[in-house]
């Protein structure tokens, strides 16, 4: 079990500590939710979360078979919903390095869509995950 402890700053800002490490981030409530958007919004975090999370199942999955995936690189698009406002979906892209196997690349792609936030998240949000 992890424990994250977090304060409230002020003027939408929170900073959240990490309590094995002691790293800090902080949040910022962004533009369109009268924040300043300086950092990385609640949401934002998920949408972060979802893309490291399948990166991270990948490469923890690649290191077993030592596949070698140093190069993958990603993004994330996330699109906010209203009434209530929520997150409605992500697009996730994984590049992965092209000098992959066809088996390879297919298993550490069934892998990564199977990552503990993949599977964690509510099924009214849309998710589209692609690997290229």
């Amino acid at each position: 079990m992890v424990r994250i402890e977090a304060k409230y700053d002020g003027n939408l800002r929170c900073t959240a500590t990490h309590g094995p490490s002691g790293n800090t981030l902080i949040t910022d409530a962004p533009v369109d939710n009268n924040g300043k958007g300086e950092s990385f919004s609640p949401t934002d975090l998920l949408a972060t979360s979802m893309l490291t999370c399948i990166m991270t199942i990948v490469a923890i999955r690649a290191d077993s078979k030592d596949i070698d995936v140093s190069g993958m690189s990603g993004s994330v698009e996330k699109t906010m919903a209203a009434n209530p406002r929520r997150v409605s979906k992500l697009e996730v892209v994984v590049n992965l390095p092209s000098n992959l196997g066809h088996e390879d690349r297919a298993w550490l792609i069934t892998e990564g869509c199977n990552c503990p936030v993949c599977v964690s998240v509510s099924e009214s949000m849309e998710v589209d995950v692609t690997f290229q």
